[in-house]
């Protein structure tokens, strides 16, 4: 497997606009698969104030994989166990970056992670050893979106972090 070309760094305030951006862009094309026009404008009908996403970011524990000065992914878990948001670059996909990152989140927590799964990362998370809760339909601005409860046993956690603990590049693709 290819050496990857990006690191995964810890979030500071001045990533806020470039993730909010990134976030907007991947559900208006990764999720464009699974999620009418409609679904996609609802889940994100603009790019989210920065002011406002900045605020969570430093309550959770968040990653950014970053590629010659530029930001191609993230995500962050809460002190609760919920991983809330992981998100690739579309041009990104499949390079290891979402395993990386989810690595780095369940690092950090000790217990049952949950999460809520789109249609488009539920096979992602299925391959890291999540378990569907429930499938569960959403509102967003008066649009019904399907997604999915899902969590990791703590067993689970132990034992992927053992074995992949130090083989960041050889992750499941995202």
């Amino acid at each position: 497997m290819k050496q990857p070309t990006w690191t995964i760094r810890s979030y500071r305030p001045a990533d806020c606009g470039e993730l909010a951006a990134l976030f907007y862009n991947t559900v208006h094309t990764v999720n464009a698969k699974d999620y009418t026009r409609q679904q996609l404008d609802a889940w994100a009908p603009e790019i989210p104030d920065p002011e406002a996403w900045n605020r969570s970011f430093p309550e959770h524990f968040c990653v950014v994989a970053e590629e010659n000065g530029a930001i191609v992914g993230f995500g962050d878990i809460d002190a609760s166990g919920y991983l809330d948001r992981l998100f690739v670059h579309a041009d990104h996909q499949g390079e290891g970056i979402g395993g990386s990152i989810c690595a780095q989140l369940e690092q950090s927590f000790q217990g049952t992670i949950l999460t809520h799964a789109s249609i488009t990362a539920k096979p992602f998370f299925e391959r890291r050893g999540y378990q569907v809760k429930q499938k569960q339909t959403v509102q967003r601005h008066g649009v019904s979106l399907t997604n999915f409860v899902m969590e990791k046993p703590p067993l689970l956690l132990s034992k992927n972090q053992t074995q992949q603990g130090e083989q960041a590049a050889d992750f499941e693709k995202l």
